[in-house]
């Protein structure tokens, strides 16, 4: 890799398998430490006219934008600013940058797999500032990848899976929605992906924009959870077998999270040749990493 890579991130699940992957192909990142109260417009300014790398991948805020239960207005408005500032400086320093984004872009009215063309109508908080950044990245920094993922996995404590299986630890009635859609996507896969976009990208290739990517198998979140209990059984005999299936439209997140939420994942074919994987076989890796730390 010729280009000095800077990761944004690297504590979380999400920058610690870039990191991971990275050590395997022998590409390194440069992953500054946060300062104590995470980065914001003055110490990322700081911290670029200090480095000056050659691309960027931000996953400063990755917890927040694809973990958290409950996003924060305020948080997110502090993130809004610090990646528009972001894109400012990454524009003036001649700084690639690869920037995260979701599946909650869309309202999930739609019932087919959504392409890069369809029309971003966010649901809730957290869809609508993902689809500000989004804009201000593309207004500022034209030397960008926009990276939409899909349900993405990890073993954070406090994550999606770690709520859930905790959940079913205490025996509690599991409801999950048996019409809600989405591509599962462990953090391994979205790592892999980050890496091969910057492979490409490290030969010179002006392959700026937008692109989606979600794991193989488009799956309902009733089927998902139903998977994941069969795994974790292998650490936990004690998990709950009790999962109700449930509409859409009762979940008590319907009005933020997409019913439908399925990305085609054609364009990063074609532009990187990056072939969607199977989730479900990432998950053991996944799960022993949780049960190691939990």
């Amino acid at each position: 890799m010729r280009m000095r890579l800077m990761l944004l991130g690297g504590g979380n699940a999400l920058g610690q398998a870039l990191i991971r992957l990275g050590a395997e192909e022998d590409i390194g990142f440069l992953a500054p430490r946060p300062p104590k109260d995470g980065w914001d417009v003055p110490s990322l300014t700081q911290l670029l006219d200090d480095t000056r790398p050659d691309a960027l991948v931000n996953l400063a805020y990755y917890f927040d934008w694809f973990q958290a239960e409950a996003p924060d207005a305020g948080r997110l408005a502090d993130q809004e600013r610090a990646v528009e500032r972001l894109a400012e400086l990454c524009q003036h320093h001649q700084i690639l940058l690869l920037q995260p984004s979701s599946y909650r872009v869309f309202d999930g009215s739609r019932a087919t797999a959504y392409s890069e063309k369809e029309e971003q109508v966010p649901l809730g908080l957290r869809g609508q500032a993902l689809w500000r950044m989004e804009q201000s990245v593309r207004a500022v920094c034209p030397r960008h990848v926009l990276l939409r993922f899909g349900w993405l996995l990890d073993e954070s404590p406090g994550g999606l899976i770690d709520r859930f299986l905790r959940r079913a630890e205490q025996g509690e009635e599991l409801m999950l929605a048996d019409d809600r859609r989405g591509n599962p996507t462990p953090v391994d896969d979205a790592a892999r992906v980050l890496i091969a976009v910057l492979k490409q990208l490290d030969c010179e290739a002006p392959l700026w924009g937008t692109y989606h990517y979600g794991g193989h198998e488009a799956t309902t979140t009733l089927a998902l959870g139903q998977t994941i209990l069969g795994e974790a059984r292998a650490y936990r005999l004690a998990l709950t077998d009790n999962i109700v299936p449930q509409p859409h439209a009762a979940r008590p997140d319907a009005a933020d999270e997409p019913q439908h939420a399925v990305l085609a994942c054609k364009k990063i074919l074609h532009t990187f040749g990056i072939k969607p994987r199977a989730w479900r076989a990432a998950l053991p890796a996944l799960l022993d990493r949780y049960y190691r730390h939990v």
